[in-house]
């Protein structure tokens, strides 16, 4: 059910992980989660912390995001005018590590993360092929909105 609500959500979904163990070690799943409108995926690597990748917004583009390592502040903003957006808009917040679920990010968000440790790892789906990505990409400066501040980042994308 709930792969099917994705396509048609207006609000981010948060995908909690399965976990099977034994004595030969543990299997991560999803098992409820469809990934037949994924077209590709991306791996970004932040060697030193404090690293701010935002703000990258998509009015048609859906993603997946998946921590593999390490601890990141995923922030997402459903943006009110892609001309000139609101500085008071509501910031989600979370806080995603290699033991959390994915979280689905719908049409008509912008993205930021920042990992708050080092040598970390975040995985991101794409709905979209490359071209068509970037047609659809987005980006305001990484402190246009700022939950980063409290987390004292070191490098900022601009």
């Amino acid at each position: 059910i709930r792969d099917r609500l994705m396509s048609t959500s207006e609000k981010p979904i948060i995908f909690e992980k399965g976990v099977s163990e034994d004595h030969r070690g543990s299997l991560e799943y999803y098992n409820d989660l469809a990934l037949d409108e994924f077209k590709r995926f991306y791996i970004v690597r932040n060697p030193k912390r404090g690293t701010v990748r935002a703000w990258h917004g998509h009015k048609v583009e859906s993603k997946l995001i998946k921590v593999i390592q390490g601890i990141f502040i995923v922030c997402l903003i459903k943006v009110d005018n892609w001309e000139k957006p609101s500085k008071n808009i509501e910031i989600l917040e979370y806080e995603f590590d290699s033991n959390s679920g994915l979280i689905y990010v719908p049409p008509g968000y912008a993205n930021g993360a920042m990992n708050v440790t080092s040598d970390s790892e975040i995985m991101y789906f794409s709905n979209l092929s490359l071209e068509d990505s970037a047609k659809d990409d987005i980006r305001f400066k990484s402190n246009y909105w700022d939950p980063w501040e409290k987390y004292s980042p070191e490098i900022y994308e601009w």
